[in-house]
């Protein structure tokens, strides 16, 4: 599939770009090789292929799920203008 120049410029509108007549052709020139690359991977049979989540196989590294911080809520709660019941309170911005 290639584009013309008018389908660029209609999406360089659609996206609010201004393109002068020689990025629209650039911009036509590498659309047009993009989409042909799409038209090659999609005309590769993956017929039988596991679908992977990494091209390699490896395993991720996992932590323990340890607590490595304190609670500080009371100091953080400390120097809030209104605090009740351990919650911030905030004005009422919707009525």
């Amino acid at each position: 599939m290639s584009l013309s120049v008018a389908d660029v410029r209609r999406i360089a509108r659609l996206a609010r770009l201004a393109l002068s007549d020689e990025e629209a052709v650039a911009a036509q020139a590498k659309l047009s090789s993009i989409f042909g690359l799409i038209e090659r991977l999609q005309a590769v049979d993956t017929e039988g292929v596991e679908p992977m989540t990494h091209p390699q196989p490896m395993t991720l590294r996992l932590r323990a799920d340890e607590v490595t911080e304190s609670d500080r809520r009371a100091d953080f709660q400390a120097v809030a203008p209104a605090v009740e019941q351990g919650l911030y309170l905030v004005p009422r911005v919707i009525e």
